[in-house]
């Protein structure tokens, strides 16, 4: 079967339109960086694949609230995978699960996590992401691939919140001009 190939503006029109080939090709092209995010924030495979279920639910039922104006399809994806995960790491249901783990289940979870990888040189993010300064790296390292929170973020390189903020609107701003 010959894989269908759609522009960004045809993949969301044909989604807005609820075309059921164009959401198979949409999955099938970028549920595997999607995993990535959500594996970096929920280790637990089978935690991680029902949430990557759920993001791609909620795209489909969502994308009408799409507007290309204000980013790349994909960036809104990421943006849903990963705010679903950071919401689900601080469930009372993912709290419970990990406190009852036993350690060899635990073990296993983290080296199947350090296994797995995200790739982002498949879209060229990670290029991009290394030409930033340090300072800028770090925090987007943090914040967007390892879905800490910009409180998190202050507290673990013991820095004022405020300096994360501006760093992180001033990283994002720089990554726009050179993947534009």
């Amino acid at each position: 079967m010959k894989k269908i190939i759609y522009t960004e503006d045809e993949l969301v029109f044909l989604l807005k339109n609820k075309d059921k080939v164009a959401f198979d090709a949409l999955y099938d092209n970028y549920s595997s960086s999607l995993y990535g995010i959500i594996s970096r924030i929920i280790p637990a495979e089978e935690i991680a694949e029902d949430i990557l279920q759920d993001v791609f639910i909620k795209i489909w039922k969502s994308i009408e609230m799409y507007d290309k104006t204000k980013g790349r399809l994909y960036t809104w994806m990421l943006n849903i995978a990963r705010n679903t995960s950071i919401d689900y790491s601080r469930s009372k249901q993912f709290k419970s699960e990990t406190k009852n783990q036993d350690i060899d289940n635990s073990v296993y979870e983290v080296n199947k996590h350090k296994s797995s990888s995200f790739n982002t040189d498949t879209i060229g993010l990670r290029e991009e992401v290394i030409k930033l300064k340090d300072e800028y790296r770090i925090l987007i390292d943090l914040i967007y691939f390892k879905g800490f929170t910009q409180e998190e973020t202050a507290k673990e390189l013991n820095i004022p919140l405020g300096t994360v903020k501006t760093r992180v609107r001033a990283a994002i701003i720089e990554l726009r001009k050179t993947i534009k």
